[in-house]
Parts: C-alpha cells; structure tokens; sequence
C-alpha cells in the first residue's frame, strides 16, 4: 500500500494563500445583507475602511448599484508574506431591488464600517374607476 503523495498547491496560492469567495476578477464584492419592513427595503454592505468619498451609489431601475475603491493602508517594508485575505482595489456590487420603491427617497448613511441604504417602498395606487353605462 502507498501513501498517497501531498500534492503543492499552486505557486500564487502558496505565496498569497486562498482568495475569498468575493474576489471576482479584478475587483472585489463587500457582503450585503438585504431586508425589509412594512415601509422599506434596507441593503447593508460591509465595507470596512472604505471613506465616504471614496463610495458611489446609484439606483438605475429596480438595481442598486454601489461602487468604490479600498485604498492600501501605508505599511513598511514587508519582508515575508504569511497571510493575504483583506481585498484592496476598487469593487462594485448590484443588488436587485424586488419591492416598487421612491427613487428619490433613497438615503445612504456610512456608519462604523457599514453602508446602509434606505429605499423607501412605494404604497400601491388604488384609484376609483367610474363606471360606463348605456
């Protein structure tokens, strides 16, 4: 019987370990949390270290979109790298909003590292219809 032989992992795993799930090309995702009570949608994203100008959010139809950039900290010289999970660099998230909602009454508000956006819903319209008669 033998024993198996380990097998390396790539070279760049080797050297900046595994890339967490949210990293998606060249740029990366923040986590969003998605939920809503009877008079809004909230959409919190977690983007620690991220400054609010550095942050743009929009809404284009039923989509909010967030994008921005997380800067590098200043450091020293580094001489070994022994673990690499923070994303750096710009990111953009979409979120498709399901409820109908007031564009215009969205707010944002960056507080303790979290994004939260207020999307305010939209009552449904009833209007009395009058009837036709011959």
């Amino acid at each position: 019987m033998t024993i198996p032989e380990k097998r390396r992992p790539h070279p760049l795993v080797e050297l900046y370990g595994e890339f967490p799930d949210r990293l998606r090309g060249d740029r990366w995702q923040p986590a969003a949390d998605v939920f809503e009570t009877d008079h809004e949608v909230i959409v919190r994203f977690e983007v620690a270290g991220v400054r609010g100008g550095d942050l743009k959010v929009n809404v284009e139809g039923s989509v909010l979109r967030l994008r921005g950039v997380r800067r590098t900290p200043p450091s020293g010289p580094i001489d070994r790298l022994q673990q690499m999970e923070i994303s750096f660099g710009p990111f953009e998230r979409e979120i498709a909003i399901q409820s109908v909602f007031d564009s215009e009454g969205v707010r944002a508000r960056l507080e303790d590292g979290f994004l939260e956006v207020r999307i305010p819903k939209k009552s449904p319209e009833r209007r009395r219809l009058e009837i036709e008669s011959e």
